[in-house]
């Protein structure tokens, strides 16, 4: 009979509390909003700390990107097609300027909002005269979809302006940075479905870290939590898979096959945080012909490309990178709020700021945020 939550609640408040605080940080969006909306920071012993972490890909999709999608949209005549989520993300402009692509459609330009790469396939087939971009955004669950698009063929009117990004470095950096900022990681189960938990052997070899692959639910994450405390309480420290339902040694060698077909791994620039080595996805030379910054005039905006490129007094790079609650964000519930987003984590569903909002936090922390910061 599987253990339930309530179950590995109780082994948790079991295990002595072996320091007066613990960070668990957890990569995954997804994971974030299960924590956050079944309560489970109120449910665990008062020493452990969840610490969101960088795993929301509209959060860090680079401003430039989101600008030149913006731009082609409005200046040439095409249908530009975008996860939903990505409509709403502002870029810095000038208030006369579209802010977002929602305004860009608005302003006339042809925007349309997909839920898969099928639906580009389908708008491009149905629009055989027209040029259809698909700007695809997110991180290896998302971006391994759109390959297998272009490895089985893909409509002569379809291009992709390519923003993919790989979890795992982002954690290395923070690990490498000296001050991560967490004593365990939860690491996300739907990126060891298909990339294989091997990816995250390094936080446990490299940096002595606990980690455990958990899946959404709350029985699967309170697992991961339990065996990270109690690697940390026998100084035993080992990657546990604690989502045995999907996440299989090796992943989906399919879907990473085609990966490797339509894509290579290049440097990256991440929105707020800077360029991390080995990061990003880029399409092979063998796909130019469905290459949207081949085919198109460049709209990049090369003054964008730096570190800090959030809206004046957003915190969300902080928010992303650990080292800040949400509503210690000098703009949260204040000037932003989900009706109004100032910064990418209050737009999407996977932001730790729209999270926290859609969860009951309404109002910024009171103590300042150098006084309670994650890190």
């Amino acid at each position: 009979m599987a253990t339930t939550a309530t179950q590995w609640l109780d082994r948790i408040h079991a295990l002595p509390a072996i320091r007066d605080r613990v960070k668990i940080m957890n990569v995954c969006g997804g994971h974030e909003r299960s924590i956050t909306m079944a309560g489970m920071r109120k449910a665990l012993p008062d020493y452990i700390e969840l610490v969101p972490g960088p795993g929301c890909p509209v959060c860090i999709c680079p401003e430039e990107d989101v600008f030149e999608a913006i731009q082609l949209a409005l200046h040439e005549d095409i249908i530009l097609v975008a996860f939903g989520d990505m409509l709403r993300v502002p870029v810095n402009v000038k208030k006369s300027q579209a802010r977002t692509m929602e305004q860009a459609k608005a302003q006339g330009a042809d925007i349309r909002p997909i839920a898969s790469p099928t639906e580009a396939v389908k708008i491009a087939v149905a629009n055989p005269d027209k040029p259809v971009v698909f700007f695809a955004a997110g991180f290896e669950t998302t971006t391994a979809p759109v390959a297998a698009m272009l490895v089985e063929g893909v409509p002569a009117n379809l291009s992709v302006l390519l923003s993919g990004r790989l979890t795992w470095p982002a954690i290395a950096m923070l690990l490498e940075s000296g001050t991560p900022g967490f004593d365990a990681l939860i690491a996300p189960g739907h990126v060891a479905t298909i990339m294989g938990p091997e990816e995250w052997e390094f936080v446990v070899t490299k940096h002595n870290i606990p980690a455990a692959v958990a899946g959404f639910t709350s029985e699967s994450l309170l697992a991961g939590m339990y065996s990270t405390l109690r690697q940390l309480h026998e100084g035993r420290y080992f990657l546990d898979n604690c989502y045995p339902q999907l996440v299989r040694s090796g992943g989906n060698p399919s879907a990473q096959a085609q990966l490797r077909t339509a894509m290579n791994v290049d440097d990256a620039n991440w929105r707020g945080v800077g360029i991390i080595p080995a990061s990003g996805f880029a399409l092979e030379e063998a796909f130019s012909a469905h290459d949207a910054r081949k085919l198109f005039p460049s709209y990049a905006d090369e003054a964008r490309k730096r570190a800090g490129e959030m809206p004046p007094g957003c915190d969300c790079a902080q928010v992303v990178l650990g080292r800040i609650y949400p509503n210690e964000c000098r703009l949260y519930g204040v000037a932003c709020q989900p009706r109004n987003p100032i910064g990418p984590c209050m737009v999407s569903d996977e932001g730790a700021c729209r999270i926290w909002w859609s969860s009951g936090v309404r109002e910024p922390a009171a103590s300042k945020v150098q006084e309670s910061a994650v890190v």
